[in-house]
């Protein structure tokens, strides 16, 4: 499981890999902000039809 620092540090870079995966993510989609990692989780659930799960994994695999 990616750990909070671990997200927050490498964000960047997933956020351009998740932006180039999948063409239906915009800026406001990928919006990471200390302390709503949760939240983040459940935008990108939501707009990929994924369960939370589905996503954190998806995320640990890039």
């Amino acid at each position: 499981m990616i750990y909070k620092t671990e997200l927050k540090e490498n964000w960047k870079e997933l956020k351009g890999k998740l932006k180039q995966k999948f063409a239906v993510l915009i800026d406001n989609d990928l919006l990471f902000e200390e302390g709503k990692r949760e939240e983040l989780l459940e935008r990108l659930q939501i707009k990929l039809g994924k369960t939370k799960e589905e996503v954190k994994k998806l995320i640990e695999s890039l």
